[in-house]
């Protein structure tokens, strides 16, 4: 195999052996040097640079600019995946690991407190026990958060604790704190947004005594400077479905009444934006028990209004007329018709009747709703309401009503169409699957109504599809006859 061939370089030729010397390369007028300037006025004598190697310092900048591309990647990729979150928890969650991947660190936190004091204060730890943020919290945070003193919307900048357990300027509690966690060092930046809010502080912590590099500073605070202005926007996410759930819940039943001879439970479950779905169990004269669900079309602070309406003027009809349920649904689909022109609902009213010893009847009368589900040890079948336009869709809504009885040991599983949406499954399967998982309870567990509400939820909607922050409301209403 033939050498490599190598390029020449002037003022050096190889030799025989492979080494490369110095020859005598002849200095034409062409490559001559240039005569040296004169000196400046008054004797100053010219600074003369050491000459650079061109080659050297090409190399110096390509290793720069690589530098420049690595780290703006990174933060391009952390910054990707913050904007993947959508809760705060998650959010806040991801900034920690951003952040202990930039600084080095291993265990950090973040201590969520909004300068305008409509909160959530919130702490989120990473690599810290429940019990180890309690500790750091009885000592207080760096001063990054702010101490006494501090006024509330200033900047908290940074801070830099090179040796927690060492440095004379912390209180001897915070030196024994950090002893007893085995933090060496931490390292403090204050979020605060574009508009100068200050959100909260992040901390991250060292096992030894460290500090971060300049580097690691400057990209750290750039990445900050995005985070903050995501937990703001997050922040103000939370706040709106915090509203919309306090509205939801003040205008739904505080609790469940208690009614001789029966036990009921419930579940509710609000969309992000807020939503029409509602519930309701009253007392009637004569030992009876009202029963309903229904829900209104939309979303938002509209659509909760709305259903607040709706459900105020159904108790006021199943009080005066309740021992109908058609007459019910009938009076209220003309106010919806008078008042709501805009708006349609689905509704299911059922009457129960105060005869335990017999068995109860349950008189029931939908208007396109879902049909109950009757559960007990020796039938689980679904009571056939009728088929019906909702409320407000037709010129007059009237259908006929339906009889049932619900003898001693059966539960009666009102729901709106939230809970079989969840699933993502079609209709008819949803349906399916409902009914088997009603069918599959223990007997332990049909005998209470929190347990069987808690069963069918998690059987239909696994996975945490039956969280607070799923796409549909949903509403299960489970009532046992004893």
């Amino acid at each position: 195999m033939s050498p490599a061939h190598v390029r020449k370089v002037a003022g050096s030729e190889r030799t025989s052996s492979g080494t490369a010397q110095n020859a005598a390369v002849p200095v034409s007028a062409a490559t001559a040097p240039a005569p040296p300037a004169a000196p400046p006025p008054g004797g100053a004598r010219p600074v003369v640079l050491p000459a650079r190697g061109a080659p050297d310092h090409a190399l110096a900048v390509q290793d720069r600019l690589a530098a420049w591309v690595c780290d703006l990647s990174l933060v391009h990729e952390l910054t990707e995946r913050l904007a993947a979150t959508s809760t705060l928890a998650d959010t806040l969650r991801e900034v920690l690991a951003a952040g202990a991947t930039l600084v080095g660190a291993s265990r950090g936190l973040v201590a969520l407190e909004p300068a305008d004091g409509a909160g959530p204060d919130l702490t989120v730890g990473l690599g810290l026990a429940h019990g180890d943020l309690g500790a750091l919290e009885t000592v207080g945070h760096p001063p990054a958060s702010g101490g006494p003193g501090t006024d509330p919307g200033a900047d908290p900048g940074e801070t830099l604790l090179p040796d927690l357990r060492h440095d004379p300027a912390l209180a001897p509690r915070h030196r024994e704190v950090a002893a007893q966690l085995g933090l060496g060092a931490g390292y403090a930046l204050g979020l605060t947004t574009t508009g100068r809010h200050r959100l909260g502080t992040a901390v991250w912590f060292y096992d030894e005594p460290a500090e971060p590099t300049e580097r690691q500073r400057r990209l750290t605070g750039l990445y900050l400077r995005f985070a903050a202005e995501h937990i703001a926007r997050c922040l103000d996410l939370r706040r709106a479905q915090g509203a919309a759930a306090s509205l939801t819940a003040e205008l739904l039943p505080a609790r469940l009444p208690r009614v001789p001879g029966v036990r009921m439970a419930v579940r509710h479950r609000t969309g992000p934006r807020g939503g029409g779905d509602w519930y309701d169990a009253l007392p009637l004269p004569e030992g009876a028990l009202g029963l309903a669900v229904g829900g209104v079309t939309g979303s938002g602070p509209g659509a909760v209004a709305a259903m607040g309406r709706l459900r105020a003027s159904l108790r006021a009809y199943a009080v005066m007329e309740g021992e109908d349920p058609v007459a019910v649904l009938s009076d209220l689909e003309l106010l919806m018709r008078l008042t709501e022109p805009a708006r349609s609902a689905t509704a299911l009213f059922g009457y129960v009747t105060a005869a335990p010893d017999r068995g109860r009847k349950v008189v029931l009368a939908g208007a396109g709703h879902c049909p109950p589900l009757l559960v007990g040890d020796h039938r689980c079948a679904y009571a056939e309401t009728t088929l019906s336009a909702p409320l407000n869709m037709l010129g007059c809504w009237e259908a006929p009503s339906v009889e049932l009885s619900a003898r001693p040991g059966e539960s009666l599983l009102l729901y709106t169409d939230g809970l079989l949406r969840r699933t993502g499954e079609p209709v008819d399967r949803a349906f399916a699957h409902l009914h088997a998982a009603a069918q599959s309870a223990p007997r332990a567990v049909r005998e209470d109504p929190e347990r069987l509400a808690d069963h069918v939820l998690h059987a239909l909607l696994p996975d945490g599809l039956d969280r607070a922050d799923g796409v549909e409301d949903l509403v299960l209403l489970v009532t046992r006859f004893e």
